[in-house]
């Protein structure tokens, strides 16, 4: 199983992502403002998968101007042009990330809301052969695993 964090800014940089992000903003009929601007950028530089205020709060921080409406306004559009991935995880915030990434799964951890990306052939392999033994070709999938890290069990006395 391989544990993924960050591969999306990592295989491309920052200001190209940047880049991309400006221009589908523009094919969607918007203008490119210092506020968009730096809200792509905070997107960009993402290594998690922060919700609407988590981006606001990120971008307040450089321009107190900036409203929380304009965040999620572009983040509308920039999921609408396929930019980025929204996702729902059991809590209920819309989270997002970069689209257009290796395909992977994640894990959330329910007690501090951590999304760990990982992918695994072997469950890959699982869900097509249950697919395939359903009568079904698999288009696609989304798995979301839910759990808390294993604490330490006290050593027995003796």
């Amino acid at each position: 199983m391989r544990r993924k964090i960050c591969y999306a800014v990592a295989m491309i940089g920052v200001e190209q992502r940047v880049a991309v992000f400006e221009g589908q903003l523009r094919d969607a009929g918007l203008r490119m403002t210092q506020q968009r601007r730096l809200i792509l950028r905070v997107l960009a530089e993402a290594d998690d998968h922060p919700d609407a205020k988590g981006i606001f709060t990120r971008a307040f921080a450089r321009d107190p101007t900036l409203s929380l409406s304009t965040v999620y306004r572009t983040m509308k559009v920039l999921e609408t042009q396929g930019a980025i991935e929204r996702h729902s995880f059991e809590d209920g915030v819309s989270r997002y990330e970069h689209a257009g990434q290796q395909h992977h799964d994640h894990l959330i951890d329910v007690e501090s809301g951590e999304v760990i990306e990982f992918s695994s052939d072997a469950i890959e392999e699982l869900q097509r052969r249950i697919a395939a033994e359903l009568g079904y070709e698999l288009v696609r999938h989304r798995l979301e695993l839910y759990g808390r890290k294993k604490r330490p069990s006290p050593r027995t006395k003796r």
